[in-house]
């Protein structure tokens, strides 16, 4: 434990700091309302005001960082020579006070990368790296690392040489400067909002942070390695390098559901980056509202590649000419459409590039001249009217509703939604477009019964993923329009009305230049590209939804992140070399592994081995670096006694752990009845998928193995692990997929983990013999 004149010392430059950024505060402030009330005497003073007022404006935005910590690092570097040392305090952002001397360092400039690279093997001339643990304006914690100098001495005080003693690191070579601020993070209680990882960050890691954006990077990482933290820090640290470039093209991250991005979402933002987009896949494609699960099955076909071939015929087979005549009155007269009339149409049209709404237009216009012509000739207009007369016809033909209606049974202008609405609710539709692709049993899979309005459908995660590719296809239905968007915030702090009209008006002027943005508004045809994509979880994305990735990558920059032995959903990629023939990278990618768990004890990872052994060959766990200093319980009960010895179970784990947090990990049909009982005997078990205020906040939630995937808990319940192994297999059997769903579960703990079954163990879970 820190002494406490070390704490009080941290204090009182906590003082310091936060003065001089109040400071910092107020000039940026009077820099804003100086601007906004400047007297204008030509051009140059507008050019000047305004860069005064955006800079100013900027720069408060800046420095808003709320109750989040104002730093949480500090290097002191070995004497050289005669000359002390230097200390450095690394922080969200830079502090200086009144006269300009440097308080606190960005954690993003090169000075501070000491902070996340120094290890026992290479200290880049570090003595000592300390963590801070700052709530508020209140220093409550902080932990020192020693590093040898150049001779291999380590001037490690004694009781930090039994606290490193107590933290059970494990032997094998792994090189650590001291007992590391990380390893006691992850073993001290969980928040549910993951809490600020900037401090925990190492070696491993902060090589794949500052890896450089060009190409696809491939990060492979077992539990507990910090994939989500790599992730979310290469996001921020690429802001800050590539500002210029990304600030303008944007920075998208992409995880497995909505409960994860709850998780991490106040992760970037802390770091003052808050530039970035959090979407989970089906959140890319816009104006459909994912509203309905569905059978396992019908989602592994849904997500396999050979879905685009099927969609891509499923549009074509709307292109088609009339297999009768048709006839419509125009005035006096009737005209009749004829199949021979939009057969050469039909074939022109799809042979001329565009998409599919787009070349509707020619189909249209060149019918319309085909009848007016006929239509001309037939009430004998002189050559010398003729043309205008075929001119004025084919423009009323066009305006006739009879006429249009004709045209949508040729060529329809379709939505995603339209297309996957008819493909699905008619079984001809669907065997036309699948004929050859799909069997028979896979087309009566995708079947369902037709809603009365494409408005009425619940659509799943799954048809999101297909209806972007139908959008790709089909193209926009109507023209982008320009939008005004504005802040009213941006005079936020100045008092207008204290000031004579004339200035007002110019200050509102300024205002409405600096902060009124004209943008195209979209067709939900149109999707946003992006400068970076950095994709967690990537091992549970199907063939499909990587395309709709692929769709959105501006300039072939991705990290992707992932754990192949940790493929859980029904039709994903599950191998690497998969994805990236999907992706089809326009350079050679970079594959790193994390190959160090910080997280998940040791005891937990060598448990958990056998199920990942057996679930994925080839995948080799972590190496943990520390351990819990208690063994994985298994409990084996009757089926009369489970309820009782789950409650018996998770209420000592809440009483051990607290202040941490306890998460009860089942099948998703077990989910419901397990927060009864739990309920029932006086536990505050929470869904954190409902929207209560507490989410994964709380001190106990029921979560489903299959939803389970990057999140983590102090302490870990797994009920029934006989039947998330047997998930997508039949009764009884068990699946590699259900296992590697087993393995996610049994890893999530920090701490402890329990195993609870009343209808037998898995064999990979059994006592070796």
């Amino acid at each position: 434990m820190a002494h406490e004149h070390d704490i009080a010392e941290e204090q009182e430059f906590l003082a310091r700091a936060l003065v001089a950024l109040e400071h910092m505060r107020s000039e940026a402030a009077a820099l804003r309302d100086s601007a906004a009330v400047a007297t204008m005497r030509g051009a140059g003073d507008l050019v000047e005001r305004d860069v005064v007022m955006g800079t100013a404006l900027q720069r408060l935005d800046q420095l808003a960082i709320g109750d989040q910590p104002l730093f949480f690092g500090r290097i002191d570097y070995f004497a050289r020579g005669s000359e002390p040392g230097e200390t450095y305090r690394v922080g969200r952002l830079a502090v200086s006070d009144k006269d300009l001397n440097p308080l606190v360092v960005d954690w993003r400039a090169p000075v501070a990368e000491a902070f996340y690279r120094a290890t026992g093997v290479e200290s880049l001339g570090l003595s000592r790296r300390r963590h801070v643990a700052i709530r508020g304006h209140e220093v409550v914690s902080l932990e020192d690392e020693y590093f040898a100098n150049e001779e291999g001495e380590l001037d490690l005080p004694a009781e930090t040489l039994r606290e490193a003693t107590a933290e059970g690191l494990v032997d094998g070579g792994l090189a650590l400067g001291g007992p590391g601020a990380l390893l006691a993070a992850l073993g001290q209680a969980r928040t549910g909002r993951m809490g600020d990882i900037v401090a925990t960050i190492q070696g491993e890691q902060d090589r794949i942070i500052r890896h450089p954006s060009a190409g696809i990077l491939l990060v492979q990482g077992g539990p507990g390695t910090g994939k989500t933290a790599v992730a979310l820090h290469r996001a921020a640290y690429l802001l800050f390098t590539h500002r210029a470039t990304l600030e303008r093209q944007g920075v998208l991250v992409v995880g497995p559901n909505p409960l994860f991005l709850t998780y991490i979402g106040n992760v970037l933002p802390s770091l003052g980056e808050s530039g970035v987009t959090l979407s989970t896949v089906a959140g890319l494609v816009s104006n459909l509202a994912v509203s309905q699960d569905e059978s396992e099955e019908i989602r592994r076909l849904k997500g396999d590649l050979r879905m685009a071939q099927v969609v891509a015929r499923a549009v074509r087979t709307r292109e088609r000419p009339l297999a009768r005549d048709i006839s419509f009155a125009l005035g006096r007269a009737t005209i009749v459409v004829r199949p021979e009339d939009t057969r050469d149409i039909v074939e022109r049209a799809r042979r001329r590039p565009g998409n599919h709404n787009q070349r509707r237009s020619a189909v249209s216009r060149e019918l319309a001249a085909r009848l007016a012509q006929r239509y001309g000739r037939r009430f004998g207009a002189s050559d010398a009217e003729e043309s205008t007369v075929e001119g004025d016809v084919a423009e009323q033909i066009r305006a006739n509703f009879e006429f249009k209606q004709i045209v949508q049974r040729v060529w329809p202008r379709l939505t995603g939604q339209d297309l996957l609405h008819d493909l699905f609710g008619s079984p001809a539709l669907l065997r036309v477009a699948a004929k050859g692709v799909l069997t028979e049993e896979e087309m009566a899979q995708l079947a369902r019964p037709r809603s009365s309005s494409v408005e009425d459908v619940a659509w799943t995660a799954a048809d999101a993923a297909l209806i972007d590719e139908a959008r790709v296809i089909l193209g926009p239905r109507k023209r982008p329009r320009p939008v005004i968007a504005k802040n009213p915030e941006v005079l936020d702090g100045i008092d207008l009305e204290a000031y004579s009209g004339e200035i007002r008006a110019a200050a509102l002027r300024e205002a409405q230049r600096l902060n009124i943005q004209r943008l195209s508004e979209l067709d939900e045809a149109e999707f946003v590209t992006y400068g970076h994509i950095i994709v967690d979880e990537a091992q549970d994305l199907s063939p499909m939804e990587l395309r709709v990735l692929k769709r959105r990558d501006l300039a072939g920059s991705m990290t992707i992140v992932g754990d192949m032995g940790q493929a859980t959903t029904p039709g994903s990629a599950a191998s690497w070399s998969t994805l990236l023939e999907i992706l089809e990278p326009r350079r050679e990618p970079t594959r790193v592994e994390l190959s160090v768990s910080y997280r998940t004890p040791e005891e937990v990872l060598e448990f958990a081995a056998p199920t990942l052994a057996a679930a994925a060959v080839g995948v080799n766990p972590p190496r943990a670096v520390r351990r819990a200093g208690v063994a994985p319980e298994v409990i084996e009960t009757s089926p009369e006694q489970l309820a009782p010895v789950v409650v018996t179970t998770v209420r000592r784990l809440v009483e051990e752990l607290s202040p941490g947090r306890v998460a009860v990990i089942a099948s998703a049909d077990d989910c419901p009845e397990i927060l009864r009982f739990l309920s029932r005997a006086g536990l505050d078990a929470v869904d954190p998928r409902i929207e209560d205020g507490r989410g994964l906040g709380a001190d106990l939630v029921v979560v489903s193995a299959e939803g389970a995937n990057g999140l983590e808990f102090d302490g870990v319940v797994v009920v029934e692990p006989g039947r998330i192994v047997s998930r997508g297999a039949a009764e009884g059997a068990v699946s590699p997929r259900g296992l590697r769903t087993l393995y996610v579960a049994m890893t999530r703990p920090t701490r402890r983990l329990s195993v609870i079954a009343s209808e037998g163990l898995p064999s990979t879970l059994q006592p070796r013999r």
